[in-house]
């Protein structure tokens, strides 16, 4: 993917991505059992995406207005390091993750696909939709993927941030081997 030089030079100073989770890192469908059991389907390239970034220094957290014992699952497999489920209030939930990181809203990139993401998109320095996300979305973002939710978009950020940071061959490198 060929990223405009403006593109990469605001991914450049990201050290932590935040992620919605429906629509963002899955599709956002929901999917109950007859016995009312969650179900939802995560994309393996995006966890290796996030693999990635935590091998560059990179954190990771993610953002949720729903509670999911399958998300939380996922959030432990990924070593997600901040995670806020059932957070209705996402600006407050940002806050307190920039107090505990230390980090500026500047140096934070966070995906969203819906209104209740608009704030915390208008507030970060890398504000990124996913190709699935609603109008409104699109219109504030500085990067929309050619991927949807559920379905590679974390993945293209992470490849976004990898380049920005000059090591994307560096990286590939280990695997040619």
């Amino acid at each position: 993917m060929i990223f405009s030089p403006d593109l990469l030079s605001r991914a450049k100073e990201i050290r932590l991505l935040l992620l919605d989770v429906d629509g963002v890192l899955t599709d956002g469908s929901l999917l109950y059992s007859g016995d009312g059991v969650e179900s939802k389907v995560f994309n393996t390239q995006d966890g290796f995406g996030l693999t990635l970034l935590r091998e560059i220094g990179i954190e990771t957290g993610v953002i949720t207005a729903r509670e999911s014992v399958v998300v939380a699952r996922r959030i432990s497999e990924l070593n997600i390091k901040y995670a806020r489920q059932g957070a209705r209030d996402k600006m407050a939930a940002f806050a307190e993750i920039l107090q505990e990181s230390g980090f500026s809203e500047k140096q934070v990139a966070y995906m969203g696909d819906d209104w209740l993401d608009l704030n915390l998109l208008c507030r970060v320095g890398l504000a990124v939709a996913p190709a699935n996300a609603v109008d409104e979305v699109k219109d504030v973002v500085h990067f929309i993927t050619p991927h949807s939710g559920g379905q590679g978009a974390v993945r293209n950020l992470c490849d976004l941030l990898v380049e920005a940071r000059g090591v994307r061959e560096l990286l590939l490198a280990r695997y040619l081997h």
